[in-house]
């Protein structure tokens, strides 16, 4: 089954930036479709795959900060060629 997933990480510290810059830089290294817009990183995959993978890199992130906030969404399909049609 395929999935997509919207990530949002948010250290909840003052220098936030590099913990998200390496997470995000782990997901691009991964063999999934990654996207990236200003607010949320987007990953496309097949769920048996996919959830495991993220489930260690998303562990990996949390023992790197202290205090920290992870927001998931998952649809159940592959959205990776959407594209506005408005």
């Amino acid at each position: 089954m395929k999935i997509s997933i919207e990530l949002t990480l948010t250290p909840l510290r003052d220098n936030f930036e590099e913990p998200i810059i390496e997470f995000i830089k782990e997901l691009r290294a991964s063999s999934f479709t990654v996207l990236e817009n200003p607010l949320s990183t987007q990953i496309y995959g097949d769920y048996d795959t996919l959830m495991p993978y993220l489930t260690n890199e998303i562990k990996t992130a949390f023992e790197n900060i202290d205090n920290g906030l992870l927001t998931m969404k998952i649809v159940k399909s592959d959205r990776s060629s959407y594209e506005p049609t408005f």
